[in-house]
């Protein structure tokens, strides 16, 4: 174990704690926020999540956004890789996929211009703590070196830590969206 690895995991019991009593109080109008940025991004190709454990949930404002788009899930194909991303619908027949997320039962396949991405913390400069599998990373590297790709980080305002153990593959948010306050970071 390296050093920073040891960082990164206290980091995100840290974050998994706060990020859990959030979720314990939060209400049914946590998605309203991003619904709201979603509406200048009518009709671009989308991709959301599908939440597990204690992640907020952007569901609402997906099925808002799936009647003006396609609207997709993250996929994942394996260790190393990036994400591909299969269209959602509200309703639509679920499986369950690798760590426990579900993703749609027929896979077609689409690639999304504004990501909603989901975090174990953030902080006000943009950086992201995720599941330490880095798939986001690499996904976002992959799309940003093809087009502009939009990266809205999705969270709990209790989940913001101003000490995150960053590396130089780490990709950065936009914008992040909370149950309150919208960080707009792209003029950073």
């Amino acid at each position: 174990m390296t050093e920073l690895t040891d960082i990164k995991r206290a980091a995100r019991q840290a974050a998994f704690a706060r990020r859990k009593a959030a979720h314990a109080a939060s209400g049914p109008e946590e998605a309203a926020l991003l619904s709201r940025v979603l509406a200048d991004h009518r009709g671009a190709a989308l991709s959301g999540y599908l939440p597990i454990r204690t992640e907020i949930d952007p569901r609402p404002a997906m099925a808002e956004a799936a009647a003006h788009g396609p609207v997709g899930v993250p996929v994942i194909q394996g260790k190393g890789q990036p994400l591909r991303f299969a269209r959602w619908r509200p309703g639509c027949a679920l499986r369950p996929g690798p760590f426990g997320a579900m993703v749609p039962e027929v896979e077609e396949v689409m690639e999304p211009e504004v990501m909603i991405v989901p975090l174990v913390a953030f902080d006000r400069q943009g950086g992201r703590l995720g599941y330490g599998g880095g798939f986001y990373d690499r996904t976002l590297q992959m799309l940003r070196a093809k087009r502009p790709t939009l990266a809205i980080g999705f969270a709990y305002a209790a989940q913001e830590d101003d000490n995150l153990p960053l590396e130089p593959t780490d990709q950065p948010l936009d914008m992040v969206v909370m149950e309150r306050e919208i960080l707009d970071l792209s003029g950073r």
